[in-house]
């Protein structure tokens, strides 16, 4: 590992939760629970459904608050007669910068396979957008210890064909999906297992100058008394953070969590 300074990036998936009153409550709670100091340590990223990111959009922007906001999802296509479907253009005029590709819940209920996420990060570059770009596994294939070799696969599927500074703004979001809303979590050490494999493969495939400056986070049942651990980890850069981020002053914990080393 180089000694590029990653900056932490902790981001909260509301998936499908909260009307758009509910959501600029949320952004106004979270921010009177961080300070300007917090902020500005550990990027902080909330990914609201579409209908709430225009009022997201609006509050962030109203109280200048030092928060990045983005979609959970993406058109593969540019535009057109695609009813149901956002583009990235469409996003990107609301002023995100993030987009979810690849998420598990995608891949498991829409059937997204890795060409179609592939797609889809190329689409969220298109647009301007950075992809939080998503692999892990299933229970069955942790059981097997085939974990490694299932995620590292999906990584070079989902990042075929970018270009060199692409792949340095991308963050990956490593989800063991046994571990999403489950309560279990996987250990810090099976979090920097993987989280550490996707580094090696990045500069076995990119070099350094891309995989010393990849943010790579951790996401799977992340809670305030388990992200202090998590992140010590040299590989893991961050958090994507489910149900716990609907929980202002929990998520704003997480987002502090190097208040928590050593506890």
């Amino acid at each position: 590992m180089g000694a590029v300074t990653r900056k932490p990036i902790i981001a909260g998936n509301w998936k499908m939760n909260l009307n758009h009153f509910e959501a600029i409550l949320l952004v106004r709670k979270l921010a009177a629970n961080l300070t300007a100091e917090h902020l500005a340590a550990v990027e902080t990223v909330v990914l609201p459904p579409f209908t709430d990111l225009r009022s997201v959009e609006g509050a962030i922007k109203d109280d200048k608050l030092n928060i990045g906001y983005g979609a959970q999802d993406i058109s593969k296509f540019a535009s057109g007669a695609y009813t149901g479907e956002i583009s990235g253009s469409m996003i990107a005029k609301l002023g995100a910068t993030y987009v979810v590709v690849g998420h598990s819940e995608r891949r498991e209920y829409h059937a997204e396979d890795d060409a179609t996420v592939n797609a889809k990060n190329k689409a969220a570059f298109e647009a301007g957008l950075t992809p939080i770009f998503c692999v892990g596994e299933g229970l069955a294939i942790r059981e097997a210890g085939n974990q490694v070799e299932h995620v590292l696969a999906q990584i070079d599927a989902g990042l075929d064909g970018l270009k060199t500074e692409q792949l340095k703004q991308i963050v990956i979001a490593y989800e063991p999906v046994w571990a999403i809303g489950t309560g279990k979590t996987a250990t810090p050490e099976d979090a920097q297992e993987v989280c550490g494999a996707i580094r090696g493969r990045l500069t076995e495939k990119f070099g350094t100058e891309v995989s010393d400056v990849v943010r790579i986070q951790y996401g799977g049942s992340v809670k305030a008394n388990n992200i202090a651990q998590i992140m010590a980890k040299p590989d893991v850069d961050g958090a994507l953070v489910g149900g716990a981020a609907l929980d202002a002053e929990g998520f704003a914990a997480i987002v502090r969590f190097p208040e928590h080393a050593g506890s």
